[in-house]
Order: structure tokens, then sequence, then C-alpha cells
């Protein structure tokens, strides 16, 4: 075989392989997008979190305008008042005591909330002015206005709680007084009650 021979035989084997080569680097637009189609469509199927709304009850008719009205000291009080000032305090005491916090309510929930606690106000007074403050009273002026298990009722000899789907109210009723208090959802509730009850264990 001549030296020419050889040099032709080799430059057609080195073309052979460059073709080889670019044509396995070879992706066609329409590969292209169909891969992309491929992702986009994997990537649509992967679910999503929903949040799922709480149920309401002791809804007011009509949304309540403007600031809410304050209320009377009688009327309105806190059910667990934090004791003490900031400075008796220890320098971790608000991440320790961060599960018993309660959410922060807008001024839009704070209107709601004080509507709703004043449809729960009626209800209760009509216990009281029976005569009645049962837990069964109780329990039954609150499924007047739609509140029940659902909505996170608590009731304890003379404390009852519930949630409205948009704030927590809750206080104490007895036979000589009502009183009532609006504010957001504890982060850890006390276990076996419901969203709106202070949790009294420590962490």
């Amino acid at each position: 075989m001549s030296h020419t021979t050889r040099l032709r035989r080799t430059a057609a084997a080195a073309v052979l392989l460059a073709l080889t080569v670019t044509a396995c680097g070879t992706e066609h637009a329409g590969q292209r997008q169909s891969r992309s189609a491929s992702g986009q469509q994997s990537r649509s199927a992967i679910p999503r979190p929903s949040f799922t709304p709480r149920p309401k009850c002791a809804q007011p008719s009509e949304t309540p305008k403007g600031p809410p009205s304050s209320a009377s000291p009688r009327a309105s009080a806190t059910v667990s008042p934090r004791e003490g000032n900031d400075d008796d305090r220890p320098p971790n005491y608000a991440d320790n005591h961060a599960y018993r916090m309660s959410a922060e309510l807008t001024p839009e929930k704070r209107a709601l909330g004080e509507a709703s606690a004043g449809l729960i106000r009626s209800e209760l007074e009509k216990a009281r002015t029976e005569g009645d403050v049962s837990v069964q009273r109780i329990t039954a002026a609150l499924e007047h206005l739609g509140c029940g298990k659902e909505h996170g009722v608590y009731i304890w000899h003379d404390f009852y709680s519930v949630h409205t789907g948009d704030v927590c109210v809750s206080g104490h009723v007895t036979e000589r007084e009502l009183t009532i208090a609006v504010h957001g959802a504890y982060a850890e509730p006390q276990p076996g009650t419901g969203p709106c009850v202070e949790n009294r264990g420590g962490h």
C-alpha cells in the first residue's frame, strides 16, 4: 500500500469520526421544546400545599366598618394577663414562653372580632338572665350562633372560649358577671382544649 493511499484512508476516517460526534451532539429545536414542555408538565404536576381556612361562626350580618369601639372594662377583660414587667424577667424569657404567645390581630380582624364578641355577649347575657350558666346552657348559647366543636369551643366551669374563624373570643361567665376578650389563637394552646386556651405548661 502506497503512502498516498494510507493518507487518504486516514483522512477519510477522521472525517467520518467528526461527522459521528457532531451528529451525537446535535439536538433539534423540536426536541428541545419537547423536553422543555415535559419539564414544565412534571413541575406543574407537583401538588402544592393549600391553606384551609377555619370555619366561621358568630358572624355579624354586615361587615363592620372603621376601628372597633372601645368596650367597657366589665364587658371586655383579658383572660390570661401577663404577670410582672420586662425588667423582672430573665433575658431568655420571651424565647422560653413563645409557645404561649397569641397571634397578633390586624385592625380588620379585631373589628370583626369585636362584632362577633357582641353577638356572643348577647347570647351569654340571655343565659345569665335565665339564671342558668351551666356548661350545657353555655354550649347551647354558642351553638345558637353556629359555634361548635369545629370552632374549638371549650368550656370549663365558668370559662369559655371559641374561634369564630377570624379571632378568638373567650372569657368567664357567672350569674354575677360576664367577661369577654378578643385575641388571636395561641401558637401552642393547652393540650386537649381549643386554639384559644393559653398553654399553662412549661418548656
